[in-house]
C-alpha cells in the first residue's frame, strides 16, 4: 500500500515505474523463456553424459566378465575331465592341469586380474592353482549356488563379495587381501552331457572397484555396483557419503536403465542406473542435483546479472531525462502549492519555449485574475454581512417595541401614571444604548445596562412572577460585546419560562472570563425548562439558517443571537443550551475578549 501511494503520488514515481516495467519485463519474460530453454537443454546433455557414462563403465565391467569367462572352457579339456571321473591320479596328471591353467593366462588378455582358478568334482576330489589337489569335506547339495547349476547346468553364476551363496571354501579374497568376485559353472561329460563337477574363477574385486574410481561425475559423484535387489555389493573409495536406498526408491530401481531423484540428508540427488548383460547387476550412478545443472545455474546467474545492470541502465538513463523533464514541473508544483495556501504573488519565471512555459504564463495570468476576483469577492461578502446584519437587528427592535407599548397601554388603562413614567424613562434609555449612535459593538456595562431597563419594564408588568438578579465581574464591565445580544435572551427566559412557571420565578445573570481570550455570560432561568427532544432540536438548529424555526417559536432569540455571533466572531463562538423539564434553562453566551473598542475591524463598523 505504501509503494502504491507512493508511485501515485508523484509523476517521477510514475515514469521510473514505466521505465523499470517497459524495461524489466520484457527482459524477465525473454530471460525466463531462455533460461528454461537452456534448463532443459543442459539438463538433457548432462543426464544423457551421466547415463553414457553408466553405460560405458558397464560395457567395462560386462567386457571383464566377457573376457574372463573365456577361462571356463577349461573345463573341456580332456586332463580335466579325466582328472574329475578318477579318483586316483598322478603327480604328471595333476601337473598337466596346472600347466593347462598357466597356458590359458598365457593366451588369454587380463589374465592378471584372476586371482585364482579352481576345479572340483561332485564327490569333492578338487585341483587349484593356490592349494594344489585338495578333497572337500562338505557336502556340495546344502549350498544354493550348487543346487542351482544342477538344476541350470548351462548358466553361468558369479557370486559377489560377501554373498550368503559363497561357500567357506571359496577364495573370499585375493592375495592383495581385496575381496573377491567369483565365476562358478559346472563341467559336463562329453558324450553324456552329465554334470561331473565344477569350476570356480575368482577375480579380485578392486577390478571393479577401479572402474568405478575411473568414472566421474561433477566433483562429488560417483558409481558403485549393486546386486539384482538394489543392494551395494561393490562401493569405491569415492562413496564415503553413500546412503542406502529405501524401499520406495528400490523399487525405481526394476527396470534395465533409467534415472530419477532422491533426497539425502536434504540435499536432492541425482540417480542414473543401468544394467550389465553379463552379472545382472546394477550399475548406479549418484550426483548431487546441483552439480548436474550447475551450467543452467551458470546461464540463470548470467541473465539475472544482464536485466540487473539493464534496469540500472534504465534507471541511471531515466533520472537523466527526468532531470531535463521533471524539473521545471516540480518548479511549477511548488509554485501551484504556495498559491494553495493562499501566496497569489507566487509566480513563475520564464522557463523555456516549450509547452510547460506556457502552462507557466497561463498560471501567472489566472493568479493575477484569482486576486482581483477575491478583492471583489471580500468587498460584496462584507455588503453581504452588513445587509444580513442590520435586517436581524430591525427583528429585534420592533419585537421589543410591540410588547413593551403594549405594557404601557396597560398600565395608562389601570391609572398607574408613576409606573408610567417609570416605564417610559426605561424605555427611552433602552432605545438610546440600543441605537448607540449606529454602533454595532457597546461595552457590556451598557449591555448590562440595556438588560436591567428592559427587565425593570417588564417587572412592572409581570411582579408577580419575576424576580431577576445580575452578578457580572467588574473586570470584564469595559470590554466589547455586540449589542442586543443578552436582551433576547433574557426575553425568551421569560416568556417561555418564567411565564409556563407556577408561582414566582427567577432570571439570574452572571459574568465572566472563561480564559485569557473568552468571556462567558451565563442566563439561567428556574422556568419551566423544555424536554429532550425541544432541546435536540434547538441545539440543531443553532448550527444553521433558523429564521423560520425561529418563528415558530414565536421569538427572535437563539438563533437570531447565535446567527449574529457567528458573523461577527467566527465559529468558535456563540451559544450554548441545557435544559431540563421543570428545572430551568441555561444559556451559555461566549464571545472572544476586546478590551479595546475599535469597531472597523468588523463588517458595517464606522
Amino acid at each position: 500500500m505504501k509503494l502504491y501511494s507512493w508511485i501515485t503520488s508523484s509523476l517521477r514515481a510514475k515514469m521510473l515505474t514505466m521505465f523499470v516495467l517497459l524495461t524489466a519485463f520484457p527482459l524477465i519474460l525473454v530471460g525466463m523463456i531462455t533460461y528454461r530453454m537452456s534448463y532443459e537443454t543442459v539438463s538433457k546433455h548432462s543426464v544423457a553424459t551421466i547415463q553414457l557414462t553408466a553405460e560405458h563403465l558397464k560395457n567395462d565391467i560386462d567386457s571383464l566378465f566377457s573376457d574372463n569367462r573365456k577361462f571356463l572352457d577349461i573345463s573341456k579339456n580332456p586332463n580335466v575331465l579325466r582328472f574329475l571321473l578318477i579318483q586316483n591320479e598322478t603327480y604328471q596328471e595333476a601337473k598337466d592341469i596346472l600347466n593347462t591353467f598357466s597356458l590359458y593366462r598365457d593366451t588369454y588378455r587380463l589374465s592378471d586380474r584372476i586371482s585364482n582358478m579352481m576345479l572340483f568334482n561332485l564327490y569333492g576330489k578338487g585341483i587349484s592353482e593356490r592349494k594344489g589337489i585338495f578333497e572337500l569335506d562338505q557336502d556340495l547339495s546344502k549350498y544354493p549356488v550348487f543346487v542351482n547349476l544342477m538344476k541350470h547346468p548351462d548358466k553361468v553364476m558369479i557370486i559377489p563379495p560377501l554373498s550368503s551363496q559363497r561357500p567357506d571354501y571359496f577364495d573370499h579374497s585375493s592375495d592383495e587381501g581385496q575381496f573377491a568376485v567369483s565365476i562358478v559353472s559346472t563341467v559336463k561329460q562329453e558324450i553324456t552331457d552329465e554334470v561331473i563337477g565344477y569350476m570356480v574363477i575368482t577375480l579380485d574385486a578392486s577390478v571393479i572397484s577401479n572402474f568405478c574410481n575411473n568414472m566421474h561425475i561433477g566433483e562429488n559423484g560417483f558409481f558403485y555396483v549393486a546386486n539384482e535387489k538394489g543392494q551395494p555389493i561393490i562401493i569405491p573409495d569415492r562413496s564415503e557419503r553413500f546412503t542406502s536406498f529405501d524401499d520406495t526408491e528400490f523399487k525405481l530401481l526394476k527396470g534395465n536403465t533409467g534415472n530419477f531423484t532422491r533426497s539425502v540428508n536434504g540435499v536432492d540427488h541425482f540417480v542414473v542406473y543401468t544394467s550389465s548383460e553379463q552379472t545382472g547387476w546394477k550399475i548406479i550412478g549418484e550426483v548431487p542435483l546441483k552439480e548436474v545443472l550447475k551450467d543452467a545455474d551458470r546461464i540463470e546467474r548470467l541473465i539475472g546479472v544482464i536485466v540487473i545492470f539493464t534496469i540500472i541502465f534504465t534507471i541511471t538513463l531515466y533520472f537523466f531525462i527526468s532531470s531535463k523533464l521533471i524539473h521545471p514541473i516540480r518548479f511549477l508544483k511548488k509554485k501551484m502549492r504556495q498559491a494553495a495556501s493562499g501566496f497569489l504573488d507566487a509566480k513563475v519565471h520564464q522557463m523555456g519555449r516549450d509547452e510547460i512555459a506556457d502552462l507557466g504564463l497561463s498560471f501567472n495570468t489566472m493568479l493575477d485574475k484569482i486576486k482581483i476576483l477575491i478583492e471583489t469577492s471580500i468587498k460584496e461578502q462584507e455588503m453581504i454581512k452588513i445587509a444580513e446584519l442590520r435586517t436581524l437587528q430591525a427583528q429585534i427592535n420592533p419585537h421589543f417595541l410591540y410588547n413593551t407599548l403594549d405594557s404601557i397601554i396597560w398600565l395608562a388603562e389601570n391609572r398607574k401614571s408613576e409606573e408610567v413614567i417609570e416605564i417610559v424613562h426605561a424605555l427611552t434609555t433602552f432605545f438610546r444604548i440600543s441605537l448607540s449612535r449606529g454602533r454595532d459593538l457597546i461595552t457590556i456595562k451598557d449591555e448590562i445596562e440595556h438588560i436591567g431597563n428592559y427587565l425593570i419594564i417588564q417587572k412592572m408588568r409581570y411582579r408577580d412572577i419575576l424576580d431577576y438578579e445580575i452578578q457580572i465581574e467588574e473586570d470584564i464591565l469595559k470590554c466589547q460585546i455586540l449589542k442586543m445580544t443578552l436582551q433576547p435572551l433574557v426575553e425568551n427566559a421569560l416568556y417561555h419560562g418564567i411565564k409556563n412557571k407556577r408561582g414566582k420565578g427567577m432570571i439570574r445573570i452572571s459574568g465572566s472570563f472563561l480564559s485569557n481570550e473568552t468571556i462567558q455570560i451565563i442566563i439561567h432561568d428556574n422556568g419551566a425548562g423544555m424536554t429532550p427532544e425541544r432541546l435536540q432540536q434547538l441545539q440543531a438548529s443553532l448550527d444553521q439558517e433558523v429564521k423560520d424555526e425561529l418563528k415558530q417559536d414565536g421569538g427572535f432569540g437563539f438563533g437570531n443571537v447565535h446567527q449574529r455571533l457567528r458573523l461577527y466572531h467566527g465559529d468558535l463562538y456563540g451559544l450554548e443550551l441545557e435544559s431540563e423539564l421543570g428545572v430551568g434553562t441555561t444559556v451559555t453566551v461566549n464571545i472572544p475578549v476586546r478590551r479595546e473598542f475599535d469597531e472597523k475591524s468588523f463588517p458595517g463598523g464606522r
